[in-house]
């Protein structure tokens, strides 16, 4: 079963289940049913902010529940997310122990981590507390607390919480421009030399990951009798202004952090950034993170570099690339 299915990460975890020849079936969870069809997949319209929806009856029966499921927008309205995303999520959670599901993976985050290092990574210990200004950090960082609750009460079922870090291919470029840059950011603006400088923010320092590796985690973790708990997911190297400015032959030119924030909050105010201030200072703010657990106890290995990550997600974000799914519709502007 996996929750979110038609999104960033579902289409990869799905492709890479339905391919898996020791997996039956999988049964994708969206809001709208999509017209992709992989082989050995079902569909299910179910909205996880809706108390009405059977999630109990669509668990029923399952091995394993990936959830996935989450809503980025409006930035300008947290109590709205806060219901499809926490409250959402506590409704999985209550349906995997109810339907008796002897295993369920979720989808936290980097987000979820209290601020940390730029210079050495930190591991799976590190206290996760978010940062409190930014929505997306407070709500991953409840559901680790929730999930504290659960595995309590239920320590029957098998829980692998994923923190990955900042999720991007090719497919998801159109979906991401809407959903950070705003509907109307044109693609094409993304070459280098279109780009007079690169900002060289203090702090903006982050990982990045391939969506399809880290889908490949999860598959390493539903298939494993042993995999329980959390799992930092990260490629090399760190993405900072330099590799940038080296990806792209663009100039980097030190900006203060309060000028970037403050044109941040300026244009997030005037409804014409999607991505808030408050997320701006969070990414600020994230530790980097050390991969050994993922790498000993799951076999896993990217297959690709932060840099190829990035220049295949670029030039999906100049070509409009999208998915024949509603949440990762192409769509080209400019």
């Amino acid at each position: 079963m996996v929750t979110g299915a038609t999104g960033n990460v579902g289409t990869s975890v799905v492709r890479l289940l339905s391919e898996d020849p020791e997996v039956a079936s999988v049964l994708g969870l969206a809001r709208r049913i999509p017209e992709w069809s992989p082989p050995k997949t079902e569909w299910a319209a179910v909205d996880l902010s809706s108390e009405r929806a059977d999630l109990t009856g669509h668990f029923a029966g399952a091995d394993a529940v990936v959830h996935l499921a989450w809503a980025f927008q409006p930035t300008h309205d947290p109590a709205t997310t806060w219901r499809t995303n926490v409250l959402g999520s506590i409704r999985v959670f209550e349906a995997v122990a109810a339907a008796g599901v002897p295993a369920l993976a979720h989808a936290s985050s980097v987000g979820a981590y209290s601020p940390g290092p730029k210079d050495h990574a930190v591991d799976e210990s590190w206290p996760t507390h978010g940062w409190p200004g930014a929505a997306y950090c407070r709500e991953k960082a409840y559901l680790e607390r929730a999930l504290d609750t659960f595995e309590r009460d239920h320590p029957g079922v098998r829980v692998v919480r994923m923190r990955p870090a900042f999720l991007f291919k090719r497919e998801s470029a159109s979906e991401q421009r809407r959903i950070f840059g705003g509907r109307f950011l044109p693609g094409p603006s993304a070459r280098p030399d279109l780009l007079p400088f690169l900002p060289d923010i203090p702090g903006l320092r982050v990982q990045a990951l391939h969506t399809d590796d880290a889908a490949h985690a999860y598959r390493l973790a539903v298939r494993s009798k042993d995999a329980r708990g959390p799992y930092n997911l990260a490629a090399d190297p760190p993405v900072d202004a330099e590799l940038l400015g080296r990806m792209t032959g663009g100039r980097t030119v030190r900006l203060p952090r309060a000028a970037a924030r403050s044109a941040v909050a300026a244009a997030w105010g005037l409804h014409l950034l999607p991505a808030s201030p408050h997320l701006f200072d969070a990414v600020l703010r994230l530790p980097l993170m050390d991969c050994t657990r993922a790498r000993a106890e799951l076999g896993w290995r990217p297959e690709h570099t932060s840099t190829e990550v990035l220049e295949e997600f670029l030039r999906g974000f100049q070509q409009g690339a999208g998915a024949a799914t509603d949440p990762l519709r192409g769509r080209k502007v400019g």
